[in-house]
């Protein structure tokens, strides 16, 4: 993470395009955040757009912006991102799911960052600092043509990679302690992480990564500990349980806390298979399943799913 620090320094006051990887859960929008918090360009927008979170055919107009009567509903000019992030910067989060018509526009647009709004016949000039973020394996997608090889080399200028949690187990203790001060202070509240509940949290996997401790330590303020750390439990991997101890204590644990868990285990069964069905088209499978985009990515960090599963 250090090295990381030093990449963000390094190229906070260029232009360059770069591309931060992780896991989900592992903190790259506080890294594009960072990136802009640290550079010239930090007094002006930093515009975020979610690649996956727009339908298809509204994301050009998103982008690029539209003129009055360009299509139905377009009753007068609205400007994209691009222009709102002029002088700023333009951090395109999970850039895999872009569309492959949009992903030749974003080519062109990122050669001389001058575009058309759709329905205009003349082009406008932005200058603005473009950050794009996955967690899919873009070598995988281009070898199956899913995402344009000129694209991936045009943002692959500068690559930042970001280890999950479970790779870097000795961060947990500080980062624990800074979600710990910012919940008691929310809450106005006192409480403390002892040296057993740290236990339970460095041998946790976190499969979430920060985002799922983040979760674990704002439960562990609004609730009494046991019940704030449950879902260590019921993750079963590096919790130190031995499966005798897991019998002991799903025979002690009631009928409400195996409903629970078997609950879970059919989410997370269900999750996994229209992921698999739709291809990890995170969108679609909001739709199926009849949940907000959100609250779909906050089931598949819970769950411990990644599209590495389905390889």
């Amino acid at each position: 993470m250090r090295a990381i620090a030093r990449t963000i320094v390094e190229v906070a006051d260029t232009d360059a395009t770069v591309l931060i990887r992780g896991d989900c859960g592992v903190g790259k929008d506080f890294v594009a955040r960072t990136i802009h918090a640290v550079s010239a360009r930090r007094d002006n927008p930093f515009v975020k757009v979610n690649c996956a979170a727009i339908p298809a055919g509204l994301l050009e107009s998103e982008l690029f912006g539209h003129e009055r009567g360009a299509f139905t509903g377009a009753h007068r000019r609205r400007p994209g991102q691009f222009e709102h992030a002029d002088q700023g910067t333009l951090f395109l989060d999970e850039i895999a799911e872009l569309p492959q018509a949009l992903q030749a526009k974003l080519l062109h647009v990122l050669q001389d960052f001058r575009f058309r709004r759709v329905g205009s016949c003349g082009f406008v000039d932005v200058d603005a600092r473009v950050i794009a973020a996955t967690n899919q394996d873009l070598e995988q997608a281009m070898a199956r043509g899913e995402f344009r090889a000129d694209l991936y080399y045009r943002l692959n200028v500068v690559e930042i990679w970001i280890p999950p949690l479970r790779e870097r187990p000795e961060e947990i203790p500080a980062l624990a302690a800074e979600f710990l001060a910012k919940f008691n202070a929310r809450y106005g509240r006192q409480k403390r992480i002892s040296p057993a509940v740290m236990t339970r949290l460095m041998e946790y996997p976190w499969s979430g990564n920060v985002r799922e401790l983040e979760n674990v330590i704002h439960r562990l303020v609004v609730l009494d500990s046991e019940q704030a750390l449950e879902p260590l439990s019921a993750g079963g991997r590096g919790n130190g349980h031995s499966p005798g101890a897991a019998g002991r204590d799903g025979a002690a644990e009631g009928l409400r806390e195996i409903a629970r868990r078997g609950a879970r285990e059919a989410e997370r069964k269900a999750l996994q298979e229209v992921l698999e069905c739709v291809r990890w088209n995170r969108a679609e499978a909001a739709h199926i399943l009849k949940v907000s985009y959100k609250t779909l990515l906050n089931k598949v960090a819970e769950c411990g799913l990644r599209p590495s599963d389905r390889r």
